[in-house]
């Protein structure tokens, strides 16, 4: 890579940075009930500089700035920074620009294994809450999510090693499966469970809180440094298989590394926010286009601008119909269809 492309990487790195932060400000600002730009500011102060800064302040806008929107942007900042690093990889690693943790069915794993806990331990959650979120969820969707995709590789998997093609159409065929599972407990579910489910599969960040936070960064921090830490393989990788193992790179073992925890990530995020579509599509795609396939400069890059994507969107569905609060996964899927459809007119013919 050229020192003029590392100082447009680092460049982009910074504007993304800077962007992110005022997004940050600005989604704590706008809501039902409209808070300053500078007094968003003052009402993070105490906790980072100054206690004396708090008293200037009414109480009641401390407490919806620190207990409700501060929780729920660096929620939409995590989990958007998750599924966007976790769809550049499986975008590099099948060397296809629609290879995303939802088409190749891991999301619809990790939300058939959330439904599944919701469904089952719904009544066990009204007296344990906690039990739900950081017990049976988050565990089921894990599972859930991982399963499919050791199913989904091994249906594309051959004497001749992964098929891409087929594990995209396995993909297709177990999310169609995941669905209509779903559609089983949408049926069977009580009140109060079809409630949540319906809420759920639309994406939400409400639920936004302490610990679910210290889940999300926890597990977006892991992913960073280990895809990181395998950026150079795959560079390789984009040259193919058989030149990546000529390298030395042992390609199976790689994928399968990769794809479990892009599995894992993603039941983390569908667990705290249900389903959220197309941040893991388009965001390593836009990057892409800026800054080359560099996945040293790639990762960071998309990191960044996917916790920028999603919190825009979320601020778009906090205002949109105010005091209405719609669903993330509904804006995302608005933004998101129109792109992915171009992408599929753009790459028609390579197809």
């Amino acid at each position: 890579m050229t020192a003029s492309r590392l100082l447009s990487a680092k460049s982009l790195c910074i504007i993304a940075a800077i962007s992110l932060y005022f997004a940050t400000v600005a989604s704590i600002s706008v809501g039902p009930m409209n808070i300053g730009f500078f007094d968003s500011i003052k009402s993070l102060l105490p906790n980072l500089f100054f206690s004396s800064t708090k008293a200037d302040l009414p109480p009641h806008i401390t407490m919806v700035v620190q207990q409700v929107r501060l929780p729920r942007t660096l929620l939409a900042i995590a989990v958007g920074g998750i599924l966007a690093i976790s769809g550049a990889v499986m975008q590099g690693l099948f060397r296809n620009p629609l290879a995303d943790p939802g088409i190749i069915g891991v999301s619809s794993g990790a939300a058939l294994g959330a439904a599944i806990a919701i469904v089952l331990f719904g009544e066990l959650a009204t007296h344990y809450p906690t039990l739900l979120l950081f017990g049976t969820v988050p565990v089921f969707a894990c599972l859930g999510g991982t399963v499919i995709t050791f199913v989904v590789y091994r249906l594309g998997t051959g004497a001749n090693g992964t098929s891409v093609t087929m594990m995209l159409l396995a993909g297709v065929a177990i999310a169609a499966l995941a669905g209509a599972a779903l559609g089983l407990l949408n049926y069977f579910a009580d009140d109060q469970a079809l409630r949540d489910l319906s809420l759920w599969t639309m994406g939400s960040l409400a639920g936004a809180n302490p610990r679910g936070l210290w889940l999300a960064f926890i597990t977006l921090a892991i992913l960073f440094i280990v895809y990181y830490r395998d950026a150079d393989k795959l560079n390789a990788m984009l040259l193919g298989e058989a030149e990546a193992r000529h390298m030395g790179i042992n390609v199976q073992s790689l994928k399968r590394r990769l794809i479990i925890l892009a599995a894992a990530g993603v039941g983390v995020t569908v667990a705290l926010a249900g389903m959220i579509g197309f941040i893991g599509l388009i965001v390593p795609h836009l990057a892409r286009m800026l800054i080359g396939p560099n996945f040293r400069s790639l990762l960071p890059v998309t990191l960044l601008m996917g916790g920028l994507l999603l919190l825009v969107a979320d601020m778009l569905a906090r205002t949109v119909v105010a005091p209405l609060d719609m669903p993330v996964g509904i804006v995302t899927a608005l933004l998101g269809a129109p792109f992915f459809i171009w992408l599929l007119i753009k790459q028609k013919g390579r197809l």
